[in-house]
């Protein structure tokens, strides 16, 4: 065992070293620049559409989901441990300056998810049972011919294996060590309780799932936003301080101070970059999968209503958790992860910051199960038909209290390195297809000026 841990420790090391790093911001910003920067400047006109997307237009059947519920599904996947425990990280191993570096990568990811979106929808399939199915496999195949079709099955496989671990077991690992060490809940209690709820919410499908996660994300959402708030009025004169650190050190080494080791300007940006792909998922690839299903006509309103995934995922969400660390002075602990977080809130808010922590990370977790269950299943269809979809559900839903009662470092690890191995085709594959998303995109923004509609 120990061979095989360091084998795919190096796989790793490998698949997630700076090639990895320097090509998922490449190709973000060379569609950013092919989209003349639209991602950022119509980010007003995104939020505007996913309002009006909470309910699926008279003559937009297509789909399964309204478009606010396809965005909501696929956040309910990437707002997760990422934001708490992965910030945390990231600035615990990179300083500061990490956050900077997160920043940008969401930036050129708008572009990155705006343009896996569109393919989604422009490629996307129904299957037998009259669903419509999408995602990298399908744009692969559909868009680039048969020649390519090995690239999407890849991509399925490896999804479909990922997201036992990211999307399963480590995300009721973590549920169940802070369920424990909050409040003295065993791990095999919690691990039950996910178990009946994800399997209540998994036997209605997409429809249902759909409906959970537009109740419970913005819900879950708003609520760790105003606590972040709370805690960033409270900590109010450390803030031009806190901003100060975070761009000196996005650029310059910063020394050891109390139990931070100290990082070079490498480590935040390799930290900042990875957690921020951790955390908003931007060409891996998993979430136009979701958006495949949204009831809509318009890939580009719908890769308009994607790409605000990201923004909230890691401009928003993201950032009030690392200010809230950073502003509290705990990052110079010695901690890392969700106990760093923790430690963050409960120093602002005595008694009470630890546990909504804890509740906020329990529900983050819970979503991400259901969204990645998601993912998992179109996934494993492609490769075998609707006929697979039942028993992965069924090995879905028994995995999770396994998750919750075992350690889970080996399992961590395998699921890490096979998301880079997904991201890999999806990134050939924007890369290969970027010219279908700049002609759709210009056409769309061109016929909106003849209309007067801009």
């Amino acid at each position: 065992m120990e061979a095989i841990s360091s084998l795919v420790g190096q796989i790793n090391s490998l698949v997630w070293g700076p090639p990895m790093l320097v090509l998922i911001l490449g190709v973000g910003l060379f569609l950013s620049l092919g989209l003349k920067l639209m991602p950022i400047l119509k980010l007003g006109a995104g939020f505007r559409l996913m309002w009006q997307g909470r309910k699926a237009a008279g003559a937009e059947t297509e789909g399964e989901i309204p478009p606010f519920q396809a965005l909501m599904t696929a956040l309910s996947a990437t707002v997760g441990t990422g934001n708490i425990a992965g910030v945390a990280t990231a600035v615990f191993l990179g300083g500061p300056g990490a956050l900077f570096w997160m920043w940008l990568t969401a930036l050129v990811g708008m572009a990155t998810k705006y343009s896996e979106a569109v393919l989604a929808v422009r490629f996307r399939e129904v299957d037998e049972r009259g669903a419509h199915v999408g995602g990298p496999m399908y744009y692969i195949r559909n868009g680039l011919g048969a020649k390519w079709a090995w690239l999407g099955v890849l991509f399925a496989v490896f999804a479909a294996i990922a997201a036992f671990g990211i999307g399963n077991t480590v995300q009721a690992n973590s549920v169940a060590d802070v369920m424990e060490a909050s409040f003295d809940i065993p791990h095999w209690v919690t691990g039950l309780i996910l178990m009946v709820l994800v399997g209540a919410v998994l036997i209605g499908g997409i429809r249902r799932i759909g409906h959970v996660a537009s109740a419970l994300v913005p819900l879950m959402a708003l609520s760790y936003l105003i606590a972040g708030l709370l805690v960033l009025a409270i900590n109010a004169a450390d803030i031009p301080a806190a901003l100060g650190l975070i761009f000196e050190h996005a650029f310059s080494p910063i020394a050891a101070e109390g139990g931070f080791a100290g990082a070079a300007v490498w480590a935040a940006i390799r930290f900042g970059v990875a957690r921020g792909i951790f955390s908003n998922e931007a060409g891996l690839g998993s979430a136009p999968i979701a958006h495949a299903a949204a009831q809509t006509k318009n890939p580009i309103n719908q890769g308009m209503v994607a790409m605000l995934g990201t923004f909230i995922d890691t401009i928003v969400i993201c950032t009030i958790t690392g200010l809230v660390i950073i502003t509290s002075g705990t990052w110079t602990a010695g901690v890392s992860g969700a106990e760093l977080t923790s430690m963050a809130f409960a120093e602002a808010l005595p008694g009470v910051g630890n546990y909504l922590v804890a509740i906020a990370l329990a529900v983050f977790a819970f979503t991400t199960i259901l969204g990645w269950s998601f993912y998992g299943e179109r996934c494993i269809e492609f490769l075998f038909g609707v006929k697979a979809i039942v028993p992965y559900r069924v090995a879905w839903i028994a995995a999770i209290p396994v998750g919750a009662t075992l350690k889970l470092g080996f399992v961590w690890l395998v699921a890490d390195t096979l998301n880079a191995m997904m991201a890999l085709p999806n990134l050939i594959a924007l890369l290969l297809l970027s010219p279908v998303v700049f002609r759709l995109t210009r056409e769309h923004f061109d016929q909106q000026k003849t209309v007067g509609n801009v």
